[in-house]
């Protein structure tokens, strides 16, 4: 990733609005705040955003099971994907973009028009899998089911679509696909290549009759967009495009980096068709798409039925924002599948943030304190100084939380050999010295913490402003 452009966007997926947040969601999030956090520590202007999908079959059938009406329906679940950006501690200046605001649907139709001169009308019959909101080729099925979504039956339906011409972009996105970078990790790039050789034209309308909750197709009311082709604009349609009428488009996709982070579910849609759609429309592409992996639980995929479906929102109310943003950077792998479950969420509370972080600030706070160090000052960091930067622009968000905490048990090890706390008995300037040289360590872990634990990071740092203070556990002891 080059610091050279100023101006930086990012981008989180929009989920539907069928189901409340989940732990992998939360997960997304995080990794884009962190991303956008350090961004700004390197001096650059950030353009932050999420939002919702609330267009679709699945979202109508969500609202007519309920019971209610559909946009009162996805209000409501709009405002709960809404409310993240406090419960995960996200950075205050997110943008939220939802589908069925009028600019959105503005640039939805926009967008329709400047493809439609690869978009054509034809009769089709397929499977329908209303979990993907996609038809589903034989030759994809496992024993007969939608591999993603195995317990919902397929739907045959043949009636007259819109079809956007995929054929004719697939030698520009495969060439787009082959540049450095474009597609993280590589071995995602690898399967968009892969996938797009065996993709077809791309269904890109329902029949209104069929499916009224969407966007009108512009000069066909009988038909709605398909709820993909649609929702992928709302990328742009955050910064205002097409009308731009603060230049954030210009700004910051136009003349700016842009990176989207995605689920691996996600490399047909991001990588291919928004890439295609694109070239159609005459818009720059995507720089780059970081794909993360998806979170398990016991070894198995998380399921209402299993049981073991874990939810943010109890951990948040149990542990904190910044112990569930610990545990997703430092125990759940930025790219790969990864497991999960309480009872390991706990065990790296106690050990890493209970026993390591908490304790650490602890020892060296209240030795400061004792010793009256009314002088110290502490030491804020160049961000260009720090070489773990290195990992969080690569995104391995473990390795530069192990080097975090490498630096925590170095400097736990420190006060073990030195003993400050015996020192002191004899020679108070020297215990003196030791413990000032403990708080500059502390305070390099603070400004590491800043983008991946910011609310921990300020807090230390309040505690080490001039006097220095004995604090209340930074994470306290719970049960089990």
């Amino acid at each position: 990733m080059s610091l050279s452009n100023k101006n930086f966007y990012i981008t989180t997926t929009i989920p539907y609005v069928n189901a409340d947040p989940h732990i992998g969601f939360a997960l997304e999030l995080v990794q884009a705040d962190i991303i956008a956090r350090a961004q700004e520590l390197w001096g650059r202007e950030v353009f932050f955003t999420t939002g919702t999908d609330e267009h679709g079959q699945k979202v109508a059938e969500a609202a007519k099971k309920e019971g209610k009406d559909t946009q009162a329906y996805v209000d409501e679940y709009a405002e709960k994907f809404k409310t993240l950006k406090d419960k995960l501690g996200l950075h205050p200046s997110i943008h939220f973009v939802r589908t069925t605001d009028p600019v959105h649907i503005e640039a939805a139709q926009k967008m329709w028009k400047l493809c439609e001169k690869d978009i054509y009308k034809k009769k089709y019959k397929g499977l329908y899998c209303v979990g993907d909101e996609a038809f589903v080729k034989e030759t994809d099925l496992v024993d007969g089911k939608c591999p993603n979504h195995p317990n919902m039956e397929l739907q045959e339906i043949e009636e007259e679509n819109y079809f956007f011409n995929l054929g004719n972009y697939k030698a520009k996105v495969r060439e787009y696909l082959e540049k450095d970078k474009r597609v993280i990790p590589e071995w995602r790039r690898n399967e968009a290549l892969i996938a797009l050789a065996g993709m077809e034209d791309v269904s890109i309308s329902r029949e209104a009759k069929r499916l009224s909750w969407g966007v009108p197709v512009p000069g066909d009311d009988e038909q709605v967009m398909y709820v993909w082709f649609e929702a992928l604009t709302n990328y742009i349609s955050t910064l205002g495009w097409p009308n731009d009428p603060e230049g954030n488009f210009k700004k910051f996709w136009e003349e700016g980096e842009t990176l989207q982070v995605a689920g691996k579910d996600q490399v047909k849609f991001q990588s291919i068709i928004w890439q295609a759609m694109l070239f159609s429309a005459g818009i720059k592409n995507t720089d780059t798409v970081m794909y993360h992996g998806f979170i398990n639980s016991g070894g198995q995929k998380m399921s209402k039925s299993l049981g073991n479906v874990i939810h943010p929102d109890a951990l948040l109310a149990e542990y904190g924002i910044d112990a569930v943003r610990y545990y997703l950077l430092r125990h759940i792998s930025p790219f790969d599948d990864s497991d999960m479950t309480a009872e390991s969420f706990h065990e790296a509370y106690e050990a890493n943030l209970v026993n390591g972080l908490g304790n650490l600030v602890s020892r060296v706070l209240t030795m400061a304190d004792n010793y009256d160090m009314s002088t110290l000052e502490p030491v804020i960091h160049e961000p260009v100084k720090i070489p773990a930067f290195e990992f969080l622009k690569k995104f391995e968000f473990k390795r530069y939380m192990d080097n975090i905490w490498e630096k925590i048990q170095t400097t736990d090890k420190k006060i073990q050999e030195k003993e400050p706390y015996k020192v002191y008995k004899t020679d108070k300037e020297e215990a003196i010295r030791i413990v000032s040289d403990l708080c500059v360590d502390l305070s390099i872990i603070a400004y590491l913490l800043k983008p991946v634990m910011p609310h921990t990071s300020e807090v230390i740092f309040d505690l080490l402003r001039n006097p220095p203070k004995k604090p209340e556990p930074l994470f306290p002891r719970l049960n089990a």
